[in-house]
C-alpha cells in the first residue's frame, strides 16, 4: 500500500528506496571514496557525544550487545540490570544470552521509571547497568537529569559500567536542560541510532573512550559487522544529522500540541500527558484487533499510515499506539490527528 502521510517516523514517503536514493545522490559529492562517510560519521557523533571515539555497527543490536560483551570481558561479570521493558529484552530475542551467555537482571516496575531504590535491591554483581534515553515502552519517559546522574554513580559505584541505550538520544536531550556531552559524560558508552529520528536507513554508532571502542571493533569483526561497503548507510545518517538534528525541539513542541488536543477532546488520552520528548503513547478505547484493522483500512483508504501496531493492555477493551514526531508528522495538525483517532471505530 502507498503511505502517503505517516505519524511514525519509522515509515512514510521519505523512507521510500526511490526517495532515500534521491536524496543520497544529492547529497553524494565527486570524488568522495567508499570509506569517507563511515569515517566522517563516526567523528561528527563522537564529536557530538564528547566521547574519545565512536565505532558504526550496522545494526543496533549488534552495537549494543557488543558493548555488554565488553563490559562483561573488562569486568569479569555476566549479569547486566535495566528496566524490564529494556529494548535488548524485550525486542532483540535475548540475544545477549544466546550469542554472548549474559544474564539480564530486570529491575523495577515495568510501568514506571527505574529509580535509584530499584538499583538498590540487585542483590548480585554487574557487568552494566542499561538505561534506555527515553523509556520508549512506557511512552518516551525520562528520568530526571539529576535522579540518572545518581543512578549512573551508582553503577560505578559497584564496579558496573554505565551503558546508555540512546538510541532516540537525539530526541532525549530536548528533555534536559543538559547538553548532549553532558548527558553522554554520564555513561561509560553511549548507543545512538541512526535510522530513527534521524530518519536514515539502518545502522548505529557505539561510542566511548578509545580502549573501550578498540575493543569493540574486534567483537565487531567477529559478529560479521566490519562490513566494506558501509557508505550508503554513514551517508544517509550524516544527512539525519544535519537536517533531522537541528530541528529535535521543534519535534518535541509539535508532539506537545498534538497530545494536548488528544487530551483535551476525551476520546483517547496520552503518556505522558504533556511529552518530555518527541515521542508519547495514545490510548485508545478499543480492543487492539479492532484498533490494528481500522488503522489498515485508513492506510488502504486515505494513504495515512497513523501508527505501525497497537499495544495490548491488561483491559481488552483498550490498547495503545505510538507516536513519533519527526518531519512528516509536522504535515499533521493537532485537529486532524484528533479526527483520525476518533475516526479509528468507524474503520472496522
Amino acid at each position: 500500500m502507498d503511505i502517503r502521510r505517516s505519524l511514525s517516523n519509522h515509515s512514510g514517503p521519505r523512507r521510500s528506496p526511490h526517495e532515500v536514493v534521491r536524496r543520497l545522490a544529492e547529497w553524494m559529492t565527486p570524488g568522495v571514496r567508499p570509506e569517507d562517510p563511515v569515517r566522517e560519521l563516526e567523528e561528527r557523533v563522537a564529536g557530538l557525544l564528547g566521547k574519545q571515539r565512536a565505532l558504526f555497527f550496522p545494526s543496533g543490536t549488534m552495537a549494543q550487545q557488543t558493548a555488554l560483551r565488553v563490559h562483561a570481558e573488562r569486568t569479569g561479570r555476566h549479569a547486566f540490570a535495566g528496566h524490564p521493558q529494556s529494548h535488548l529484552h524485550v525486542w532483540e530475542n535475548q540475544g545477549y544470552s544466546a550469542v554472548h551467555g549474559l544474564r539480564f537482571h530486570p529491575v523495577g516496575d515495568r510501568n514506571a521509571l527505574l529509580t535509584l531504590d530499584d538499583l538498590g535491591t540487585v542483590g548480585e554483581p554487574l557487568a552494566a547497568v542499561v538505561f534506555e534515553l527515553p523509556q520508549r515502552d512506557i511512552g518516551g519517559q525520562l528520568p530526571e537529569f539529576g535522579d540518572l546522574a545518581k543512578q549512573t554513580g551508582w553503577a560505578r559505584d559497584n564496579g558496573a559500567a554505565a551503558h546508555c541505550d540512546g538510541a532516540r538520544i537525539w530526541e532525549a536531550q530536548t528533555g534536559y536542560d543538559e547538553s548532549l556531552p553532558e548527558i553522554a559524560a554520564l555513561f561509560d558508552t553511549v548507543y545512538v541510532s541512526l535510522y530513527k529520528g534521524l530518519e536514515g536507513v539502518r545502522g548505529a554508532v557505539l561510542a566511548g573512550d578509545a580502549e573501550t571502542i578498540e575493543h569493540a571493533g574486534v567483537w565487531r569483526r567477529r559478529l560479521g559487522g566490519a562490513i566494506v561497503d558501509a557508505w550508503p548507510l554513514a551517508a544517509i545518517a550524516l544527512m539525519g544529522l544535519e537536517e533531522n538534528l537541528p530541528r529535535m525541539a521543534e519535534f518535541k513542541h509539535h508532539a506537545q500540541a498534538l497530545a494536548r488536543a488528544i487530551n483535551e477532546d476525551g476520546f483517547a488520552h496520552t503518556t505522558p500527558e504533556v511529552p518530555v520528548t518527541p515521542l508519547f503513547h495514545v490510548h485508545l478505547p478499543m480492543p487492539r484487533l479492532q484498533a490494528q484493522l481500522a488503522a489498515e483500512n485508513l492506510l488502504k483508504d486515505e494513504g495515512i499510515r497513523l501508527f505501525l501496531y497497537a499495544r495490548s493492555n491488561p483491559d481488552p477493551g483498550r490498547c495503545s499506539f505510538e507516536v513519533s514526531v519527526g518531519i512528516g508528522a509536522l504535515e499533521f495538525t493537532p485537529r486532524e490527528v484528533v479526527e483520525l483517532i476518533r475516526g479509528l471505530p468507524s474503520r472496522v
